[in-house]
């Protein structure tokens, strides 16, 4: 009885051990594939999150310099108006005060004419010759300054409309160019009332 009894029970202990190791090998085998898949699913997450994070870096960055690049399209310089604008009240502002090249052109006239002019011509020919034409040749070029200052005003003022969309013309370069441009005006219309002796024209003799 005690033999048997011994034998039962390492019969019962040798199949308690293999159905012990059986269990722990078939849920070593069940959970196998299913934690490889975990691990496979989680790996690819991370790269998914990873290609999400650098996509939407590379994104940011891309539209930066897009904007970058727009705001440096969109921002005029304006230097050639502004340059254009001052040009043009300087001209202006020439032409009312005759300028050095008028100043020289005159007295030249003027002596060209005292050269050509006997001492024994009359005294209304004396002057016409001597003053006249000096007098007219001021007026002229003092017309060709205001005349200058006009078109490069009036070319600063309508260049805005030749140029690329959505480029404002500033304050500032309008502003200078409009005095140029009056000035230029009122500048050409002296000079065409010196030249025709309907302003400070020359004494007659008589």
């Amino acid at each position: 009885m005690a033999t048997k009894t011994a034998e039962g029970a390492e019969t019962a202990g040798t199949g308690s051990g293999t159905g012990t190791e059986t269990r722990k090998d078939d849920e070593t085998t069940t959970a196998g594939p299913g934690s490889v898949a975990q691990t496979a699913e989680a790996e690819e997450a991370g790269e998914r999150g990873e290609t999400g994070e650098n996509g939407d870096a590379e994104g940011a960055e891309g539209a930066a310099e897009g904007e970058a690049d727009g705001a440096g399209d969109k921002v005029p310089s304006g230097v050639g108006q502004g340059a254009g604008a001052v040009v043009s009240a300087a001209l202006g502002l020439v032409s009312l005060t005759g300028g050095w090249v008028g100043t020289v052109a005159s007295a030249r006239e003027q002596l060209i004419g005292q050269l050509r002019t006997s001492t024994s011509a009359s005294v209304g020919t004396q002057l016409k010759e001597v003053y006249g034409d000096a007098w007219h040749t001021t007026a002229l070029w003092a017309g060709l300054f205001a005349l200058a200052a006009l078109v490069t005003a009036v070319v600063v003022l309508v260049r805005p409309a030749f140029g690329a969309p959505g480029r404002p013309q500033a304050a500032w370069i309008r502003s200078v160019a409009w005095a140029g441009l009056s000035l230029g005006v009122i500048g050409l219309l002296l000079a065409v009332l010196k030249y025709s002796d309907a302003l400070l024209a020359v004494p007659s003799a008589g």
